[in-house]
């Protein structure tokens, strides 16, 4: 196998074997050469592109050296990335950059062949066996008891911090106002956001609390009238999930009210788990993000490193599910990640997650020891790899299985309307329209983007 050149494609073109290479003149050859050494990545094992390369970077390559290279930033660069960087993986997508929802998804089979896909799940059945590992040792109820301390003040009035956090929620997108719920589900009706200050006035009254339930669920399916139920699962945290809390929270069956934080924490889960799975889907959707912010990939490719973001985004949301350290370890990463992400994305970002962040700061502080739904199994060193994998196949499968049911093998097109929530940097011109998402972006003679349609 030769070079993967596609991370250097705007550096230059790859020579055919015996042909000299040929640099674009615009290229900086420093440039050239921080990245090559820089990323470590490039699959070197034919000597011909090696030998291809050595003139164009006026040095000569150490394929040994490379390779060993390429294994250090294969393993210690995707971790860094999984625990602490995925800023993608929290920015959703479809509030930041054009989408088309019923564009058919990449194959599946193009992410099974992915070497990045599989580095990551390696690098998750590393931390997840390694956390059990500590869980079921004696230091492991030392580490929970740690947590617990730390977490107290919050655990005391859970219930009153999430409720002020869903009331905050509401009363924050009826500021915002024409959305349902969420920034990218938009709608002209100003009695829509008047419900949702009602929504968030019921939240802060127990008897009430079931009122609101209802309500958050008939938002839910008046935004099913206008999208498509494939667009909505991106959200259960939002609807059904956050709506079973608030009615299990007001009863009086404790037998019942114990299963509230169950009902968020799998909301929140399944939310987590299924829109990680555009990155595999339609990995070019996030292509607009990273053109705009390229600091987002910490100098990887793009190709490399969105993948890496939709396995942790995955398997953290899997981790949520899990026995109590790994589920509370998991939700003080993705605690981290959102933060991280409210910085470059703004307000829209905080906004839009508000409910998720909650729910995951209700999970790390969560002192309960119970593992709920096939604990056995759970318990099980084994039960790691056959859990993500088991999980993997049946979100995957319903994925790409309920998109061919909704919109066929070919997919809709129909739908590309103008569906974007941002200004695009200038400095960082790409299409902004839906509609546009396909269209190269050229220059003019003044060097002006000019989409051509």
């Amino acid at each position: 196998m030769g070079i993967d050149f596609r991370p250097f494609k705007t550096f230059f073109t790859v020579p055919k074997v015996g042909s000299p290479a040929r640099l674009p003149q615009h290229a900086d050859l420093t440039k050239i050469k921080h990245s090559v050494r820089k990323l470590a990545i490039v699959k070197i094992a034919d000597p011909d592109y090696s030998d291809a390369l050595a003139p164009v970077l006026g040095c000569h390559i150490d394929r040994t050296k490379t390779m060993r290279s390429a294994l250090r930033a294969g393993w210690l660069t995707p971790a860094f990335i999984l625990l602490a960087g995925a800023d993608p993986a929290s920015a959703h997508v479809k509030w930041f950059a054009p989408y088309i929802v019923g564009a058919p998804p990449q194959p599946i089979g193009a992410t099974l062949t992915n070497t990045w896909f599989w580095l990551g799940i390696a690098l998750v059945l590393v931390f997840f066996l390694a956390t059990r590992a500590v869980e079921k040792s004696p230091a492991g109820e030392t580490i929970l008891r740690g947590l617990d301390r730390m977490t107290d003040p919050i655990w005391n009035r859970m219930d009153d911090f999430v409720r002020a956090v869903v009331g905050a929620f509401f009363i924050a997108i009826f500021a915002v106002g024409g959305v349902y719920l969420t920034p990218d589900l938009k709608t002209p009706s100003e009695m829509v956001s008047w419900g949702q200050l009602l929504i968030a006035m019921l939240i802060f009254f127990r008897a009430t609390q079931p009122l609101a339930a209802l309500g958050i669920v008939i938002l839910w399916l008046l935004a099913l009238r206008d999208y498509d139920i494939f667009h909505l699962l991106d959200y259960l945290a939002l609807g059904p999930g956050v709506a079973a809390y608030l009615v299990m929270e007001a009863s009086s069956n404790e037998e019942l009210r114990k299963h509230r934080f169950q009902a968020l924490r799998w909301g929140v889960a399944i939310a987590l788990m299924w829109s990680s799975l555009e990155k595999f889907a339609y990995p070019d959707w996030f292509y607009p993000l990273v053109e705009e912010k390229p600091f987002l990939t910490f100098g990887l490719p793009r190709d490399v490193f969105i993948p890496m973001a939709g396995v942790s985004e995955f398997t953290m949301g899997f981790g949520l599910l899990w026995t109590p350290m790994v589920r509370r370890l998991s939700a003080i990463a993705l605690f981290v990640i959102f933060n991280a992400a409210v910085y470059p994305f703004g307000r829209i970002d905080l906004i839009g997650h508000a409910l998720i962040m909650a729910v995951i700061v209700a999970i790390a502080a969560d002192h309960t020891r119970d593992v709920f739904f096939v604990p056995n199994f759970k318990k099980m060193m084994a039960g790691v790899p056959i859990g993500i994998a088991a999980a993997l196949v049946i979100f995957v499968s319903s994925y790409w299985g309920l998109h061919v049911a909704l919109y066929g093998s070919e997919g809709d097109m129909s739908a590309a309307v103008h569906r974007t929530t941002h200004s695009p940097d200038p400095e960082h011109p790409h299409p902004t329209d839906a509609a546009d998402a396909g269209t190269p972006v050229e220059h003019d003679d003044h060097g002006e983007p000019d989409h051509k349609h």
